[in-house]
């Protein structure tokens, strides 16, 4: 198989890329809601879509400025702008929709944890989408740098490189079957999960951007990375519990 993999129905190219994104938001909505249904949800539900709603809007507003801030541009124009809505990454949209979900639950006086029963189908949606990602070979900038190493692949443009993609994949699955198991196993106060997944994923995502091939690296560090500090300030007493 070639990378990008591009395969073509009644003569044109489809966008796998685009095609996994959907099915991982279906995915991942519909394994929350069976997770839901095994769980004794202690927030109303419509309190839960309400926090839903927050989580989505946060995700889409941080995901585009975060995004965006990878390669920042200084003339903003209207094309600029329209290109600004299509770049995304789910590190900002993660912690933007961290956000948008504390803001409704402040907004409605919410104070339960909710996190927990998002944990598992959020990572499930990103796999799949990063699927469509390492499909998408150099056409996605989440390729890696240039490696002699014996992971190097040709993503596209005839150099061996790091498939950032896969390390994240197998990164996923290992979280996933170890949250899996932690919450079976170990009981935990509520939210716990959640903020174990975010420190665990925005711990590795840190390091992996020292194989990203940055350009925008104020003090020496990617936008991601200064993001990934943001979010172990906000966790910073959980981190410091842990250790």
């Amino acid at each position: 198989m070639q990378i990008p993999f591009e395969p073509l129905l009644a003569g044109r190219k489809l966008n796998l890329h685009l095609i996994l994104e959907y099915i991982a938001f279906f995915t991942a909505y519909r394994y929350y809601l069976y997770e839901r249904q095994q769980a004794n949800d202690p927030i109303s539900t419509s309190n839960r879509l309400s926090i839903i709603i927050g989580a989505a809007i946060g995700a889409f507003l941080g995901s585009r400025l975060i995004g965006f801030l990878e390669k920042p541009t200084i003339t903003i124009t209207c094309e600029k702008f329209l290109q600004l809505l299509q770049v995304k990454t789910v590190m900002g949209g993660l912690f933007g929709g961290l956000l948008g979900v504390e803001v409704m639950k402040w907004k409605l006086g919410e104070e339960k944890s909710s996190g927990d029963l998002f944990t598992l189908p959020i990572i499930l949606g990103i796999f799949i989408g990063r699927i469509g990602c390492f499909l998408s070979g150099t056409n996605e900038f989440t390729y890696g740098t240039i490696t002699s190493a014996f992971t190097g692949m040709d993503l596209g443009d005839g150099h061996l490189r790091h498939p950032l993609t896969l390390y994240e994949l197998i990164f996923l699955i290992v979280l996933f079957f170890t949250i899996r198991t932690i919450r079976f196993r170990i009981p935990l106060k509520a939210g716990s999960l959640f903020q174990f997944f975010m420190i665990s994923y925005f711990g590795f995502r840190f390091l992996l951007e020292f194989l990203k091939p940055n350009t925008f690296l104020p003090l020496g560090l990617s936008s991601i990375q200064w993001l990934c500090i943001v979010c172990f300030i906000y966790y910073y007493k959980t981190i410091l519990r842990i250790n």
